[in-house]
């Protein structure tokens, strides 16, 4: 064990698995389907969903049908939000994120699920030393996702988008779903660290005040990272070694 940390808590998607991309690649289909049905039908004309604005703003990181709220409001399209037992063909909110989500479900068994391997190294090293490790994540496919994977046996707790949905807890930015994994591993959350890599994930540890948050940014996220609250920025997982974060928490924790 260590002198300022006693475990740590990972995102899911971008920062274990390489699904975020597969999560962008759902949210783009199922938003460019209905926005031509939507101009079709109100002959105004919508733009393609953009990867590399609409997502990081609008959808990454946060609960599905928040997301998928979120982006409509953005292009000024009313819906109602409906229940989330609605089919995926009905004109709700809860209806349409459940059409990204067949998509994603229909990728993630067609392509598999890819790890980032220095993540997985740098959890396997924390254990080894008798770390508490949680996972967190605003999908409800998570536990399908860890275990398709083969990566049950990484986490000692998970909570995902079917525990805040069942425990009632705001999404990220709010730090509610942190703590509660943080609660769970009974860890204090000043001796714990977060890693994250959607801005709205480095905005929920910071304001959970966890001992050191990391942002992992992919492409020109790092900027965002920090003005989210990362204490430590890094561009590349093998970043994550236990000496990095010994130093990380004597750095920003330290006396």
């Amino acid at each position: 064990m260590h002198a300022y940390y006693d475990g740590g808590i990972f995102d899911l998607d971008g920062v274990v698995t390489h699904t975020a991309m597969v999560h962008s690649r759902a949210w783009k289909k199922m938003f460019d389907e209905y926005l031509m049905e939507w101009s079709a039908k109100n002959n105004e004309e919508q733009a393609p969903f953009d990867m590399d604005t609409d997502y990081p703003i609008y959808v990454d990181g946060k609960p599905r049908y928040q997301g998928c709220q979120s982006f409509f409001e953005s292009r000024g399209i009313e819906l109602p939000f409906g229940d989330p037992s609605d089919p995926p063909r009905k004109e709700t909110v809860c209806g349409l994120g459940n059409r990204k989500n067949e998509f994603y479900r229909e990728l993630v068994e067609t392509d598999g699920v890819g790890i980032f391997d220095p993540t997985v190294d740098f959890i396997k090293a924390l254990r080894a030393e008798g770390h508490k490790i949680g996972l967190m994540s605003s999908s409800k496919n998570t536990r399908d996702i860890i275990r398709i994977a083969g990566l049950v046996e990484l986490f000692d707790e998970v909570v995902d988008g079917l525990t805040a949905e069942q425990e009632g807890m705001r999404g990220k930015p709010h730090p509610d779903v942190y703590l509660r994994c943080a609660e769970l591993l009974d860890l204090q959350p000043d001796r714990a660290f977060v890693i994250e890599d959607a801005a709205s994930g480095v905005e929920a540890g910071s304001r959970g005040e966890f001992g050191v948050v990391v942002g992992l940014a992919h492409g020109d996220q790092s900027e965002a990272l920090r003005d989210a609250g990362a204490d430590v920025v890094i561009t590349d997982p093998a970043e994550l070694t236990v000496e990095n974060m010994d130093g990380w928490f004597a750095e920003h924790r330290g006396t």
